[in-house]
């Protein structure tokens, strides 16, 4: 006669179904890549093939699966995004609104153009490029956190 499955075995099976459903995802053609930007920090070197400002830092920083932010150039930011492979994807971007010197407010503008622009990245080693639809050259960031 077969036993009844107790009720700690059941809900051992409701725990393991999300991780279990989550690594199956990882796995499939076509899923989302691993989350290697999870947790990384990157400073902006060159937009569009053009140096940055001295002294005024734009970052971007992935905190969390999903979830972008960072330094325009003065104001700071967040928002969303999506990666498949290398095929990159950022949602609608909110923020600080904090007066800027024209020169840095110029940056920003054309950063954060940019950004909602974004198409593919490659990361080869600390350094990251992210080709945007439109611009010849990539943004070209590098590594300040792993």
């Amino acid at each position: 006669m077969a036993s009844k499955p107790s009720s700690s075995s059941a809900c051992l099976r409701w725990l393991a179904a999300p991780a279990l459903m989550a690594l199956t995802a990882c796995a499939m053609p076509g899923a989302p890549a691993p989350a290697p930007l999870v947790g990384s920090e990157w400073r902006l070197e060159e937009l569009g093939g053009r140096g940055v400002l001295d002294h005024v830092q734009a970052t971007l920083a992935f905190p969390e699966a999903g979830r972008v932010a960072g330094n325009g150039s003065c104001n700071r930011f967040f928002g969303t995004y999506t990666l498949m492979q290398d095929r990159i994807s950022l949602g609608q971007m909110g923020g600080t609104r904090m007066a800027c010197a024209e020169a840095v407010s110029e940056q920003e503008a054309r950063y954060m153009a940019a950004l909602q622009k974004a198409q593919r990245l490659e990361v080869q080693g600390k350094t990251m490029l992210m080709h945007v639809q439109d611009q010849d050259k990539p943004l070209r960031f590098t590594r300040t956190k792993p």
